[in-house]
C-alpha cells in the first residue's frame, strides 16, 4: 500500500501529488466562499453590474487562488532562506513610497509599477511575519528570557511601523505592530517583559496623538461625537449606522438597499462593504458573513497548532493574526466602535494589493500545513 509518507520520499511527480493531497481543501473552499460573498457584494455595489468592481476583483481572486496553491507546495526550508531578502525588499518599497509614492486622500501609500498600483504596507505585514518567524524558530525558552536577544526583532518590527506611520497610515501601522507583538508572545516572551514594554504605552499614545495629522485627529473627534459634524467628518459613520439599522433582521433584499443603491453610503465598495451587506441581508446575513470570517481565523489558528516546527507555528500565527486584525478593525469601524481608519474587509472589499497580499499569506499558511509533520532537521532528509 502506498502511504502518504512513502509518496513524499518518492519521485518528484509523486511528491507533488502527495503535497496536493495534504492541502487543507476545506480551508480553500472556505476562502472561495468568502470570495463569492465579495463578488456578490461588489456586484451590488456596481448597481447590479460586474463593472467596475466585481469583474476585476474576480480576476484578482482567481489569480490569488492559483498563487495560494502554488505557494502551498513551497518548502519551509526555502521560506526561511527567502525571509530576509523579502523583508528588506519590503522596507525598500516603503522607503520608495515616501520618496515617489502616489498621493491619495492626503497620504502617500501607493507605488505605480508598470501601470499596476501597489501598496507596500500590505506586503510589509507578511514580510515581518516571515522575518520574525525565522528569527525565533530556533530560540530556546532560556534565550527568550534574555532582553538583548529581543532587541533586534524589536527593531525589525519598529522600522516598518515607523515608515508606514510616515505615509501616514495609522491603521496599517497598528496592525503591523500587533502582528509583531503576537509573534513575540507566541515565541515565548515573558509576562514581565510584556509588562515592561506596555508601561510606556499611555505616554507614547499621548505623544503620538500630538503628532497626528489634522484629518486623523478629526477622525478621533468624530468617533467620540459624530453628530457634531453630520455633513462633514461625521457623515461616513452616521450613514453607516443608518444602513446597518435599516437592514433589520432579514434585510431589504439583494440590490434593494436604500443607502447603498442611492449612493448615500460612502466607500461602499471598500471600507463600508459590510454595511451594504448588512443592509441588504440584515442581521442574519451579517452574522453569516462574520461566521465565515471567524471560521477562517480559527482554521488558521488550528493549522498553527498542528505544525511540529516552531517556524511554521509562528508564521501561521502571524498570518492568522493579520487576517483577524483586518476583520476586527473593519467591522468595529463600520459599527462605530473605533474611529474610521481605512482598513478593508479582506477577500470582500474591492482592492488589489490587500486581496493579493491576503492570498499570499494564505498560501504560506497552507505551506505550513502541508509540511506540518516536518522538523527542520528532517526536511532535507525527506527530500521535501
Amino acid at each position: 500500500m502506498i502511504t502518504e509518507k512513502r509518496l513524499l520520499r518518492a519521485e518528484p511527480n509523486f511528491r507533488l501529488l502527495a503535497k496536493l493531497w495534504r492541502i487543507n481543501w476545506i480551508y480553500v473552499l472556505l476562502i472561495c466562499l468568502l470570495g463569492g460573498v465579495g463578488y456578490g457584494a461588489l456586484y451590488s455595489a456596481g448597481g447590479g453590474s460586474a463593472k467596475p468592481f466585481a469583474g476585476p476583483q474576480s480576476i484578482r481572486f482567481a489569480l490569488g487562488v492559483v498563487m495560494m496553491v502554488a505557494l502551498a507546495m513551497v518548502s519551509p526550508k526555502l521560506l526561511v532562506k527567502l525571509a530576509w531578502p523579502f523583508y528588506f525588499f519590503s522596507l525598500a518599497l516603503l522607503v520608495a513610497v515616501l520618496r515617489m509614492g502616489h498621493v491619495g486622500k492626503g497620504a502617500e501609500r501607493w507605488l505605480i509599477l508598470g501601470g499596476v498600483q501597489l501598496q507596500p504596507s500590505e506586503l510589509a505585514k507578511i514580510a515581518l511575519a516571515l522575518a520574525l518567524a525565522t528569527w525565533f524558530h530556533r530560540a530556546s525558552y532560556k534565550r527568550m528570557g534574555n532582553p538583548l536577544f529581543l532587541i533586534p526583532p524589536a527593531i525589525m518590527t519598529l522600522v516598518p511601523v515607523a515608515l508606514v506611520l510616515k505615509e501616514p497610515n495609522l491603521g496599517t501601522a497598528v496592525i503591523i505592530a500587533c502582528v509583531g507583538a503576537a509573534i513575540f508572545l507566541g515565541a515565548g516572551m515573558r509576562l514581565w517583559q510584556v509588562a515592561l514594554l506596555a508601561a510606556p504605552v499611555p505616554f507614547l499614545g499621548e505623544f503620538a496623538y500630538s503628532h497626528l495629522h489634522d484629518y486623523q485627529k478629526a477622525r478621533i473627534t468624530t468617533f467620540l461625537h459624530p453628530e457634531s459634524d453630520p455633513l462633514g467628518a461625521g457623515y461616513n459613520i452616521i450613514q453607516s449606522k443608518i444602513a446597518l439599522g435599516s437592514g433589520g433582521m432579514w434585510g431589504q433584499g439583494y440590490l434593494h438597499g436604500t443607502q447603498g443603491q442611492l449612493n448615500f453610503l460612502p466607500e461602499k465598495q471598500t471600507d463600508f462593504i459590510f454595511t451594504m451587506i448588512a443592509e441588504e441581508w440584515g442581521l442574519v446575513g451579517g452574522l453569516c458573513v462574520m461566521g465565515l470570517l471567524l471560521l477562517t481565523i480559527l482554521g488558521g489558528m488550528l493549522m498553527a497548532l498542528r505544525c511540529r516546527h516552531q517556524f511554521g507555528r509562528l508564521l501561521a500565527l502571524g498570518i492568522s493574526m493579520n487576517f483577524f486584525l483586518y476583520c476586527a478593525v473593519n467591522l468595529s469601524m463600520v459599527m462605530g466602535a473605533i474611529p474610521v481608519g481605512g482598513v478593508p474587509l479582506p477577500l470582500i472589499s474591492y482592492g488589489g494589493s490587500a486581496m493579493l497580499t491576503v492570498m499570499f499569506g494564505f498560501g504560506l499558511l497552507l505551506s505550513v500545513y502541508v509540511h506540518r509533520d516536518m522538523r527542520f532537521g528532517e526536511v532535507e532528509r525527506a527530500g521535501v
